[in-house]
């Protein structure tokens, strides 16, 4: 287990640059505001939604719009985008609560829409060199760890994400075997999605973004995805 302070990105290049998507959240701020803060970052490029163009994860042709605005190459990419209350409707408990629509639309937000970004900024990563692939996941899509059941749209599109991720991981490795891709379980986190949900014990998204971006400098190409939270612990998949 590591700390959650954060003292930069030492296992990336000097001047390396950062592309935070979702930066209007909570956690996407304070990813901004912790890579800001590191003097080795050459550049933190902040994507919110509607800038630098009118983007939704529900459309491709949006999300190719968004890449064209940019050009790499990107030695850190912060997906932190996702949306646990869609519609003002929070996560089914029961099975009898499912609905088709909000299924689609979970998997749509939190898996789907991510996936097309990995694609669509795939080729602007730098090659021949260290490059982190980091995307908000939820210890809720472990398979492994479901132990209470419940919440089965966010459950649902949070594995699928996870497996798409393990996917483009292997890909990825034959073509940039320096790459490391993870998902990220944030902790119970202060923030506009969670704020129906948690308790006092939630921690400020400083905390959760500092504690994962310490625990990705940690992590070591492995050819596979890897799944870990703001201490730096794996978590089964």
């Amino acid at each position: 287990m590591i700390q959650t302070s954060f003292g930069g990105m030492l296992s990336l290049r000097a001047g390396y640059r950062a592309l935070v998507i979702g930066a209007s959240g909570g956690l996407g701020q304070a990813f901004v505001q912790a890579l800001q803060s590191d003097p080795a970052c050459g550049l933190v490029q902040a994507v919110s939604r509607g800038q630098p163009c009118d983007w939704d994860l529900r459309d491709a042709a949006s999300l190719s719009e968004l890449a064209s605005q940019f050009q790499g190459p990107w030695h850190l990419v912060v997906d932190a985008t996702g949306a646990l209350t869609l519609n003002g409707q929070g996560p089914e408990k029961r099975l009898q609560e499912l609905n088709a629509e909000r299924l689609m639309h979970s998997l749509q937000v939190n898996a789907l829409g991510p996936a097309l970004l990995m694609q669509q900024f795939s080729s602007q990563l730098a090659r021949g060199e260290r490059v982190i692939w980091a995307k908000l996941s939820a210890r809720v899509g472990s398979i492994e760890d479901n132990h209470k059941g419940g919440w089965y749209g966010y459950r649902s599109a949070k594995a699928a994400l996870n497996q798409l991720l393990q996917t483009t991981a292997i890909e990825w490795a034959r073509q940039r075997p320096l790459a490391v891709v993870a998902a990220l379980q944030p902790g119970t986190v202060r923030s506009a999605l969670s704020q129906p949900f948690v308790g006092d014990d939630a921690i400020d998204p400083q905390v959760s973004a500092q504690g994962l971006l310490q625990a990705l400098d940690h992590l070591q190409p492995t050819g596979r995805a890897q799944f870990v939270d703001y201490r730096g612990q794996a978590i089964a998949w």
